[in-house]
């Protein structure tokens, strides 16, 4: 135990701010021989990148890891501030602790200080006490030793509170479980639904709140037992085991894992949040607004009532899937009296009156469509015009289930985004590239769709007009009013709804945290991404159209990595001429001045629909006649292309690449034809390159290798091509991410291929602008980012951080993980 006297105590402290503050009690710590005077910077430095505020007008600064070399001895030092200081908006401070900490010694210390937090008297009496021993009693006082013997006992038996799923584990980091190592356990905690207990002596803390972890006082070297329950719980258990068995500290702080950002921390609610994933980073406070599509439209008559009430039959199941997981999802978070609801809403679906009525509507000739609003909508009628006001409102349940059936039976959704005149949090079962399109970033606060996963077009919308999002958070989303206060968490993918005022000061000091480390960023978007070992990462930005070549550049692009040139021949009624197509390439070359400029050709098919090329439906246009496909079959659209990206070539330096390359066949047919477009040209020769895609050319990467100048991987198809999910089914999508093993073992072998072909690998899908997807992909290899305009700076922030020997540790680390959520949980 160390010692804590009344040399390290100041009383009546003064200090106008955080800083000075900090100063005071640093001052005490350097004039009792525990540190250099250097450490006291380390202290500042230290609150840039994390938040030393324990609660309770309390506050514990101390230095950053690197800096060890500068504590002469450990120790502990008190100022007090009776007065209070500002520590972040909102939170004031009374008792400054100052740590400089070379080993455990201080852990019981900081046991003992987690206690006093839960007694608001004690720390009223601290802070305006004129005795220091006050303070170094209340801080230094030992545990009865027979309290630690009956603890000691208990860590290695079963307890009333112990979950059934455990495992106990040495701590394995320098300090025990003190500040830094504890609020790295809680990040990973906080990344699974389950429950998650730690147990150490008799002593039981929940495994989320860094508070709580600090109350068991664990010493390095000590045994801990980790406990869960929940839905992830082998996945949770197994991220937190080998975290605490890599070292918690070194992990956190060393580099061999991500950084905690502030507002990462900061948001621990005690509310449960309605859990999502991350779509796009960013903190929104305000309203929320529910996306509607105004009217609905079906057919009036059909031709067969046979066919007509066999679509209304599947409708009506359709619905009935479809509220009974809604029903489910409710149950687990919020309780079955919450979700009986939705049992009510199926019944209703069996109510024989109203299905006769919708049948009897389709055996006169009209559509099933308008027979169930016929039908559905008197008896809504009937219900509202009820004397009883219970019964009166049950006619927006009806009015509610039965659009949700006539949705499935709608021949077309008349869309109209909804009109926002304040700003909000927009919440939609899912966004379509139009409905994203049409809104106003102005008034968007932030984005949570119920469908949709971090490859789905609402989350690559958001991150390119810099919205906070959340996708994939479920159907339970959708049953709250306009109106209600929400907290979206972009980093972790939770919303938090009806916050309290206490919720509403953390989340604003998260955000204004974030905000100021946005605009530290982009005051450094320009300098290089290297890393601090010296290897540099080119981070480029993905663009469709002429006009964000200048803002890529603004925002620190070094070029351009993916130019969709689908935009020129979209929304119109024929296809651009070549001199069009040259006109805007050669915009943007001017634009860039001199940085590299990928040209895509034209990838049409899938999910992107061109009515003037007369394609022939398909069944499954995302493995039908597509990307290279389409240009190999339609050589009227692919020629002129060419030309007019040869022709830009005198203009700048460019380079062309080719979409959803499958075979060498492919490959060799699109780059024979470009050189006799060349040749007939007598132009240059042009770098070419290909999109990495689908399975067949990642395991064809060494043959393709030999007849290419580069690889650019397309994470967004490439992740449902591998996973055989469509990354827009509105089931599948929240599983579709990129950064699952099995993806990023494709990349591995790619980038493995290129190196041996000397050539270079890019990605240019959405794993590339996430801090997370940027730091393993740098591991993996890859020397090319490209990414969304507003990610450029954050991303090359991210490289300039870290080590490249630490992101290939991390990266093998990933290969060898089972699933997305321990990739993510490292």
């Amino acid at each position: 135990m160390i010692q804590l006297g009344i040399q390290s105590i100041q009383l009546r402290g003064q200090a106008s701010n955080k800083s000075e503050a900090i100063k005071l009690v640093a001052s005490l710590l350097v004039a009792n021989g525990n540190m250099q005077a250097a450490y006291s910077d380390s202290m500042q430095q230290r609150e840039k990148i994390a938040n030393t505020y324990l609660g309770n007008g309390i506050a514990i600064p101390h230095g950053l890891p690197k800096d060890r070399e500068l504590i002469l001895q450990t120790g502990i030092a008190v100022a007090q501030f009776p007065e209070g200081v500002e520590w972040n908006s909102g939170e004031v401070v009374y008792l400054v602790v100052g740590i400089a900490a070379r080993s455990d010694e201080h852990i019981e210390l900081l046991a003992n200080l987690t206690d006093v937090l839960d007694d608001e008297t004690i720390i009223q009496r601290l802070a305006k006490t004129t005795n220091a021993m006050d303070i170094v009693e209340c801080l230094t006082k030992s545990r009865d030793s027979n309290t630690q013997a009956i603890e000691s006992n208990a860590s290695n038996n079963a307890h009333i509170d112990d979950f059934e799923k455990s495992i106990d584990v040495e701590l394995n980091s320098d300090g025990g479980l003190h500040a830094r190592p504890a609020t790295a356990f809680v990040e990973i905690a906080k990344q699974f639904q389950s429950e998650i207990r730690v147990r150490h002596g008799s002593k039981i803390a929940n495994g989320k709140s860094l508070v709580s972890l600090l109350k068991l006082g664990a010493n390095k070297r000590v045994t801990i037992r980790i406990m869960v329950s929940g839905s992830d719980e082998d996945s949770a258990l197994k991220a937190l085991v080998d975290a605490v068995k890599l070292g918690l500290e070194d992990e956190a702080e060393s580099g061999h894992a991500l950084p905690i950002s502030t507002s990462q921390v900061l948001l621990n609610f005690a509310a449960p949040p309605i859990a999502g994933i991350a779509g796009s980073i960013g903190i929104a406070i305000g309203p929320i607004r529910h996306f509607r599509h105004e009217k609905i439209v079906v057919a009036v008559t059909a031709q067969s009532p046979e066919i007509e009430e066999t679509r209304l039959n599947h409708a009506i199941a359709s619905a009935k899937i479809q509220l009974q997981n809604l029903h489910d999802e409710v149950k687990e978070r919020s309780g079955a009296a919450h979700a009986a609801i939705f049992l009510a809403h199926i019944e209703f679906l069996s109510d024989p009156d109203l299905l006769e009525a919708a049948i009897y509507n389709i055996s006169i000739g009209h559509s099933a469509g308008w027979a169930w609003r016929d039908s559905y909508g008197k008896r809504a009628s009937e219900v509202a015009g009820l004397e009883d006001a219970l019964l009166k409102e049950r006619a927006n349940d009806i009015l509610d289930i039965g659009r949700r059936v006539l949705r499935l039976l709608s021949d077309a959704l008349e869309e109209s985004p909804t009109a926002m005149t304040t700003p909000a949090i927009l919440v939609a079962e899912d966004l379509s590239p139009s409905d994203t399109a049409k809104l106003d970033p102005k008034m968007v606060l932030g984005i949570c769709t119920a469908a949709g996963g971090p490859t789905s077009h609402t989350a690559i919308i958001a991150r390119s007009l810099d919205i906070p999002a959340i996708v994939g958070a479920g159907p339970a989303v959708l049953n709250h009013q306009d109106g209600v206060i929400a907290i979206l968490d972009g980093h972790s993918g939770n919303l938090y709804l009806n916050p309290s005022e206490d919720d509403l000061v953390i989340a604003c000091n998260a955000q204004q945290d974030q905000q100021a480390q946005r605009l530290a960023e982009n005051l450094a978007c320009y300098e290089p991404a290297m890393t601090t070992d010296g290897h540099r990462v080119e981070v480029v930005a993905n663009i469709g159209s002429a006009a964000e070549a200048e803002q890529a550049v603004n925002a620190g692009s070094e070029g351009i990595g993916l130019l969709r040139t689908e935009f020129l021949f979209l929304q119109r009624a024929e296809p651009p001429s070549e001199e069009e197509q040259y006109t805007s390439y050669c915009e943007m070359t001017k634009a860039l001045n001199g940085l590299p400029l990928i040209i895509r050709t034209l990838d049409i098919g899938g999910d992107k629909e061109v009515p003037y090329l007369s394609l022939p439906s398909e069944q499954n246009p995302f493995l039908g006649v597509r990307g290279i496909r389409l240009c190999l079959a339609r050589p009227d659209l692919f020629r002129p292309q060419l030309r007019a990206i040869y022709r830009t070539g005198m203009t700048g330096p460019i380079k062309i690449m080719f979409p959803m390359i499958a075979t060498v066949e492919e490959l060799l047919t699109a780059k024979a034809m470009a050189e006799e477009v060349r040749k007939e040209m007598n132009a240059n020769p042009i770098e070419i390159g290909i999109m990495i895609e689908v399975p067949s050319a990642v395991l064809m990467a060494p043959e393709l290798a030999r007849h290419v100048d580069f690889f650019s991987v397309g994470t967004n198809d490439l992740t449902q091509y591998v996973l055989a999910m469509d990354r827009l089914h509105p089931s599948l999508s929240r599983q579709a991410d990129a950064l699952h093993p099995a993806v990023l073992r494709m990349i591995d072998l790619t980038v493995k291929a290129a190196k041996s072909a000397g050539i270079w690998v890019g990605v240019c899908g959405g794993i590339a602008g996430d801090p997370k997807g940027a730091a393993i992909l740098t591991g993996l290899g890859v020397t090319e980012l490209s990414m969304s305009i507003p990610s450029v700076a954050a991303v090359k922030a991210k490289v300039r951080k870290m080590s490249y020997a630490e992101s290939v540790a991390l990266a093998k680390r990933a290969l060898s993980c089972s699933t997305a959520t321990e990739v993510r949980a490292l």
